[in-house]
């Protein structure tokens, strides 16, 4: 059964995520950064590493815009975790595709590997990504085809509800697809949780 942590930012549920998977103290977790290097955003893995060791976890830092490919198939199938970080949503698709990391990625969880999906991680996990241009650039991804997504969840997720600088292009998604696709829109402070076909919103 697959089982996802969805969120805007982890370091602002880290308690919630510890009481909802109290199995993460003592295990590995590959974290994938990609979303961020397009983003350039400054000291992110440093802090995202913290914030995974706060829960517990041992972290193995995956880049798969440089990775071999054999290095990402022995980070995701060895590690007992995966978390995908925040940043741009379109570059961070072109460069999981590119490297054959996406299927191995989606074979993991689908064999029930736990997912933990932050901002571009969660929205990766949608069956489609072109909404979210509301809030990133696909200019960012020159070479992307089509934005099917990983397809692990059937909903469209809106992160960062309420934020102060991401928080105007998020109300933007919601009101030009509400009417069209099932949105699941969060704040920073919120947790989606998917698990034996149940989803639930806490927080």
């Amino acid at each position: 059964m697959k089982k996802l942590i969805l969120v805007s930012m982890l370091y602002q549920v880290t308690d919630l995520v510890r009481t909802i998977a109290p199995e993460l103290e003592g295990k590995t977790v590959t974290y994938i950064p990609t979303a961020g290097i397009a983003e350039e955003v400054e000291g992110m893995v440093e802090e995202e590493t913290s914030t995974l060791e706060s829960l517990g976890m041992t972290v193995d830092v995956l880049e798969v815009s440089s990775a071999s490919y054999d290095s990402i198939v022995n980070s995701l199938t060895k590690n007992d975790v995966i978390f995908v970080g925040g940043g741009n949503t379109f570059f961070l698709l072109q460069e999981l595709r590119r490297s054959g990391a996406d299927q191995i990625l989606i074979r993991e969880v689908e064999k029930g590997k736990l997912y933990i999906g932050e901002s571009a991680g969660s929205i990766i996990s949608c069956p489609d990504i072109g909404y979210c241009a509301e809030m990133d650039s696909p200019e960012k991804a020159p070479d992307l085809i089509d934005y099917a997504g990983l397809n692990l969840v059937d909903f469209y997720i809106v992160p960062h509800i309420g934020n102060a600088e991401m928080g105007e292009a998020a109300e933007k998604a919601v009101e030009k697809y509400s009417s069209e696709l099932e949105l699941k829109a969060i704040t920073d402070e919120q947790v989606i949780l998917v698990e034996e076909g149940r989803v639930e919103i806490l927080e």
